[in-house]
């Protein structure tokens, strides 16, 4: 996986946490706190697809986002439109990054669920949530 040792750590202490939606669109959990803003913003995962076979042990990460961009420092400055991408993989964060594309490295053989969170400035999401995900399979 793509982790970038010790700032990620820092990154990660940060950030809001939880779980997400299913789906490439974009999909509401209701276990954001109340008082979050809503976002602007539309994402979905182009690649890999969901059900997607992979061979070998990297996959290439292309996620779509309209209706926002991502700012790549943190701040308390939280406008519906501006945020960071959290990247996910079986649940657990794997980079907090500015990056629509991305490799994804050092995959087990088997099945892997990949998310991709928009998450405000400071690094927590939106209410309502807006994640990405899909599955797939990494065959040897």
């Amino acid at each position: 996986m793509i982790v970038s040792g010790v700032s990620f750590i820092l990154l990660a202490g940060a950030c809001g946490g939880g779980d997400g939606g299913s789906g490439s669109p974009t999909s509401p959990t209701p276990t954001v706190a109340a008082d979050r803003p809503a976002s602007t913003a539309k994402l979905a995962i182009v690649s890999p697809r969901n059900g997607q076979v992979v061979q070998g042990s990297t996959v290439q990460l292309k996620v779509s986002l309209k209706d926002a961009k991502v700012v790549r420092s943190a701040n308390t400055d939280i406008v519906p439109d501006e945020g960071h991408l959290h990247v996910s993989l079986d649940d657990q964060v794997i980079t907090m990054t500015g990056d629509l594309e991305q490799l994804v490295a050092d995959l087990t053989p088997g099945q892997h669920l990949l998310k991709v969170e928009f998450v405000a400035s400071d690094h927590a999401p939106f209410d309502p949530r807006v994640i990405a995900a899909v599955a797939f399979e990494v065959k040897a």
